[in-house]
């Protein structure tokens, strides 16, 4: 069954390719000058297929292209972006028409693209796929890897922070979708709260529900959400919800109240300066590392493909920013507690 899907797949690939043309158009400018075919230019072409909410969301997808475009400011070469669409149904085509026209390496952002890299690498054995927050480990793909993140222990760190600094003993999270990955945050964030006090109070609440992914993409709710923890006594919410954190900090600063951003340093990519305020730290998440140091592997030819690579407290592939200067007096203790958990002394738990 799957060969035949992908032999429908692959027989819309010359008239896809014109969608790529026309989605091209449409798209923000991308690095490296013009977005013709992967194999008409000099230097590296890369194929970044984003998540929901796509570039712009100031969080997870732009950290993803920060990755790319640091590696193609220091090795040349152009990238060619692509967002699918609301329900996600046209994200195989769009990894099927990077590969046609050449991009190599073609990059997943997202958990969403497991499946759609499984059948599409197939297809183009050729072509080196990655794929954030999602393992290939036993796909059998030799041409494919897998960009894992240890989230529980970066939010293990949020949550010794949130304990240190709340005034209320009480604090929350926020998560996009409540989903195995988004559950590693929560995990993690109560562990770590509860390490520093064991009867602090963390309010827990989910913007959605287990495959609808809207919640990553409505920050009305995740701020009457935040809104309801903050007046309930919370003084610090953690989130982790993509595009939708932009509302937890808006509640935050309505009600005088703090808050922890999530996966890249939001106190420096927020454009208000009144939310910028309210960003205690963020629980920073370095997909741009990880994207950035494969596409180097692939450049230098070192990548092992049917791999995942794991990004922990250890290789500072998660950790927590100091931007803004809010968490500088407890750096001792969150040392602490991330030495323990890089000795194996704390394990953090994945599942709430």
């Amino acid at each position: 069954m799957r060969r035949a899907r992908m032999t429908k797949a692959a027989a819309l690939l010359l008239a896809g390719s014109l969608a790529l043309a026309a989605c091209a158009s449409d798209e923000e400018p991308t690095a490296g000058g013009d977005s013709g075919g992967g194999s008409g230019s000099d230097g590296l072409q890369v194929g970044l297929a984003y998540d929901v909410g796509g570039r712009g969301d100031q969080s997870f997808n732009d950290s993803a292209y920060a990755g790319v475009e640091a590696a193609i400011a220091e090795l040349g070469g152009e990238v060619q972006e692509f967002s699918p669409n609301d329900d996600g149904s046209d994200r195989v085509e769009g990894l099927a028409n990077l590969a046609e026209a050449g991009y190599d390496p073609v990059i997943g952002v997202g958990f969403a693209y497991a499946e759609t890299i499984a059948e599409v690498a197939e297809e183009f054995p050729d072509t080196t796929f990655a794929v954030v927050d999602s393992s290939v480990a036993d796909s059998g793909l030799e041409n494919a890897t897998g960009l894992l993140f240890a989230e529980e222990q970066g939010s293990f760190l949020a949550g010794v922070a949130a304990a240190l600094k709340s005034e209320t003993n009480h604090v929350g999270f926020v998560g996009g979708v409540e989903m195995p990955l988004i559950q590693k945050f929560e995990a993690g964030f109560v562990a770590g709260a509860q390490a520093v006090d064991p009867d602090i109070q963390v309010d827990v609440e989910y913007i959605s529900p287990a495959g609808d992914f809207s919640g990553f993409g409505d920050p009305a709710r995740g701020q009457i959400l935040a809104r309801s923890m903050y007046d309930a006594g919370a003084d610090i919410v953690f989130h982790a919800a993509g595009g939708s954190g932009s509302g937890v900090f808006q509640a935050a600063a309505e009600t005088g109240n703090r808050a922890i951003g999530v996966d890249s340093d939001q106190y420096q990519t927020v454009d208000d300066p009144a939310l910028q305020a309210v960003i205690m730290t963020s629980m920073l998440k370095r997909v741009d590392n990880a994207v950035e140091a494969f596409i180097n592997d692939y450049a230098e030819g070192n990548v092992q493909g049917g791999i995942d690579i794991l990004n922990d407290l250890e290789s500072d592939g998660v950790g927590l920013a100091t931007s803004g200067g809010q968490i500088d007096d407890i750096q001792q203790q969150i040392e602490d507690y991330r030495q323990q958990i890089i000795s194996g002394e704390i394990t953090v738990p994945t599942t709430p």
